[in-house]
């Protein structure tokens, strides 16, 4: 059996991404790594919900310029039973990226430029 465990962000400026992440997504770190020599720190972030699933984001002492993310074909998505509010939140923020109300999802931006795709819970 194959589980998924976690997907990484390198990000510049962890302080800022922590503060993001537990402002728009109320995750919080679950594990930490630092590198003996300090050259980095790894910070895995958890939800709410329990899933197991972390997002691994990694600061690299020595990089100072942003990273080049592409062209952004890729994304992490949530599901949440509380979009409207979060929805409102994201609004307040001024992170919202993009909106697409005919599929009834929208994607909010990080620090770095990642997307992150909010999705309501279906039932």
């Amino acid at each position: 059996m194959t589980l998924f465990n976690h997907f990484n962000f390198n990000v510049l400026d962890l302080e800022r991404s922590l503060d993001f992440y537990r402002r728009a997504l109320d995750l919080a770190p679950v594990r930490e790594k630092t590198a003996e020599d300090g050259s980095f720190k790894l910070v895995y972030l958890g939800d709410e919900g329990g899933s197991g699933f972390t997002l691994e984001l990694t600061w690299l002492r020595d990089r100072t310029e942003p990273y080049d993310l592409g062209e952004r074909e890729y994304h992490l998505a949530f599901v949440t039973d509380q979009y409207e509010a979060l929805h409102a939140r994201h609004q307040e923020m001024g992170c919202i990226c993009f909106e697409n109300p005919a599929m009834g999802i929208y994607f909010i931006m990080d620090p770095d430029g990642y997307w992150l795709e909010i999705v309501p819970e279906r039932k």
